[in-house]
This record gives structure tokens, C-alpha cells and sequence, in this order.
């Protein structure tokens, strides 16, 4: 009998992806809230997630036959996000504490998938070796 990682798995596979994706654009942000002209960035994690989750890929070209073919998945498109806060002159639209709750929120949603999947791949190993 064969193990079907996407049906063991669920959606959880693809969250934990979306979310560093997500974690890096946010943490960019912070990172540039003092630079002149940046434009705050975000993701639709919704759309993302869909087209992660979607059979769309991108194919990687093989340069010798002994390469093992692959695909990697589309994560979504990075987006400006609508400023929050008024225009302080220099034309940066980073909120520094709108970023800050968001890159939480997200860790706390990224750690509850990798808690989730650590439970799943321990009760695939106990069904795979029995009760001992």
C-alpha cells in the first residue's frame, strides 16, 4: 500500500512555504522602513496559497541526463501594499508597527503548520513502524 504525502499532508505542505515567502517580504520591509522612496511590499496569501497549491509549475531544464528532473511551484506575486499612514516627505509608506504585527501573526500561523506537519510525520512513522 502506497503513502499519499498530499492527502496525509493537507494543505499544511504548501502554508509553510507561502509563509517564509511572506515572513521574508514583511521582514524586508522593516528592514528598509527608514530608506527614502521605498513602497511597502505584501502578499495575498490567499492567491499565493491557491497557486501553490495548483498543479502550475515552472519547469527546470535538465543540463545532463543524470539530473533528476523537477519542477518548483509558483508562491505568488509580490504586491505595494496601500499606505497606512500619511506621507512623512520622504515617500516611504513602510508602518513600522503594521509590519511588526503582521511578521507575528505570520510566525505564529507558520509554527502552528510546522507543529501540525511534526504531528503528522510522527503518527506516519508510528502506523509505518506499529506499536512497539
Amino acid at each position: 500500500m502506497t503513502i499519499s504525502f498530499d492527502n496525509a499532508l493537507g494543505i499544511h505542505q504548501h502554508t509553510v512555504g507561502v509563509r517564509e515567502r511572506n515572513a521574508e517580504v514583511i521582514s524586508t520591509n522593516i528592514a528598509q522602513a527608514n530608506t527614502p522612496g521605498y513602497k511597502s511590499k505584501g502578499m495575498d496569501f490567499k492567491r499565493a496559497l491557491q497557486a501553490a497549491t495548483s498543479e502550475a509549475s515552472i519547469g527546470l531544464n535538465r543540463t545532463d541526463s543524470r539530473h533528476i528532473p523537477a519542477s518548483s511551484r509558483v508562491t505568488g506575486e509580490v504586491l505595494y501594499r496601500l499606505p497606512t499612514q500619511p506621507d512623512t516627505g520622504d515617500g516611504n509608506t513602510v508602518d513600522v508597527d503594521l509590519e511588526r504585527n503582521l511578521f507575528m501573526q505570520n510566525q505564529i500561523r507558520h509554527q502552528a503548520s510546522l507543529d501540525f506537519l511534526g504531528s503528522k510525520f510522527k503518527n506516519l512513522t508510528k502506523a509505518i513502524k506499529g506499536s512497539q
